[in-house]
């Protein structure tokens, strides 16, 4: 069973109908005891750092999540819910995070004052690929579907984005104005997606599967 944490804050439905899809049995859940008994847990988000961790902590999801993660079973983040995995956000201040993963999220760089400009947050389709200062193999992961060789693109929204400690997490790195930045990271048994797959076609939904098939 895959469960899709409710803590009040996210897009569920979506991603529900896109795990059912591929034929997965996923049900929506804020209920600790069905939580931490799934086989896989998928840790959604939009908004702000601050409202997320809160509602985390605030309905105490946020202790069985951290078991969860523990337990080694796999365990998915989108967009804002990558985010909340790592140590601490510097969105409005400095707001700890789970802290399953070390590190931080930063906002974008703004245009420079003689550069081209570009909004943020981002808003629409980019792309993905293999970070270049790191040696990352695709196979056996969530993006074992893409052809690294090709360009894949996916659908982002976001004004901030994670810098894990450790650069051998990153799985895909993603070009925006004037950052580079992670868009997909693994360790062990989690994983984390800056983007929306639920809302990212055929590569989104390839994912997602290799997400339920390990």
């Amino acid at each position: 069973m895959l469960t899709i944490v409710d803590y009040g804050v996210g897009n569920l439905f979506n991603i529900q109908k896109a795990f059912q899809s591929l034929g997965s049995n996923v049900r929506i859940s804020n209920n600790p005891e069905e939580i931490i008994n799934s086989d896989r847990l998928l840790l959604p988000g939009v908004g702000s750092y601050e409202a997320g961790i809160t509602a985390l902590k605030g309905n105490g999801i946020d202790q069985v999540v951290r078991e969860f993660a523990d337990s080694g079973r796999p365990m998915m983040g989108i967009c804002l819910g990558m985010q909340l995995m790592l140590s601490v956000s510097e969105e409005n201040g400095n707001w700890p995070g789970l802290d399953l993963i070390a590190g931080k999220v930063v906002r974008f760089t703004g245009p420079a004052p003689t550069g081209k400009p570009y909004k943020i947050p981002q808003i629409g389709w980019n792309s993905i690929s293999k970070p270049g200062n790191v040696d990352v193999n695709w196979k056996n992961s969530v993006l074992e579907s893409l052809d690294a060789e090709d360009t894949a693109y996916v659908y982002f929204l976001h004004s901030y984005y994670v810098i894990p400690e450790d650069a051998g997490c990153v799985l895909a790195e993603t070009n925006y104005g004037r950052d580079t930045f992670c868009s997909v990271l693994m360790k062990d048994n989690l994983v984390g997606c800056q983007f929306h797959p639920e809302r990212s076609g055929k590569v989104g939904l390839g994912i997602l599967k290799s997400f339920i098939n390990h």
